[in-house]
């Protein structure tokens, strides 16, 4: 059986967002279906620098599913994402898991519009930057916002969480 469209064609990161009242810019891009870094290939694609386009992970942090959001072009450090937390032990989710939980598929996973809120933590080198862009909810389609707008309709704490490498 076939999805029903959205009204106006929107993910439901972009109808979560004008539902807040929050402005974004939508960037689309043409994704390759080859692309093994999804948020590289965004800020190649889009002419943006990577320390301003940001990745969403899945992880599982003592046995929930939690959010952790890095720049492109490093990596989620998961002992930091436990820490900000409060919880003990932080491990990647499971790719299939990620995918039931958001409602997202994996390359195009949003911090918003997600089926259920989850404890979210945003990298803290997002607030160094008067806009950042974070997938919108499908492959080759990312979202221009400020990093405060981001962390009030995700619920976001901020953290250092990424790494570099």
């Amino acid at each position: 059986m076939a999805k029903k469209p959205r009204p106006g064609g929107g993910t439901p990161a972009t109808l979560a967002l004008t539902a807040a009242g929050i402005a974004f810019e939508a960037r689309a891009y043409e994704h390759d279906p080859r692309a093994t870094s999804y948020g590289l290939e965004a800020a190649e694609a889009l002419g943006a620098d990577p320390a301003t386009v940001f990745k969403t992970l899945m992880a599982s942090l003592d046995g929930s599913l939690v959010v952790g959001i890095v720049p492109v072009s490093g990596q989620l450090d998961l002992k930091a994402l436990a820490r900000a937390l409060g919880g003990s032990k932080a491990v990647m989710a499971d790719v299939s898991a990620a995918q039931r939980a958001t409602g997202y598929v994996a390359g195009g996973i949003s911090p918003i519009g997600q089926k259920r809120r989850h404890p979210t933590v945003l990298d803290a080198s997002a607030m160094d930057h008067p806009a950042i862009l974070v997938s919108g909810g499908r492959r080759g389609f990312d979202l221009e916002l400020s990093p405060h707008d981001l962390v009030a309709v995700t619920g976001a704490v901020t953290a250092t969480i990424g790494r570099t490498g």
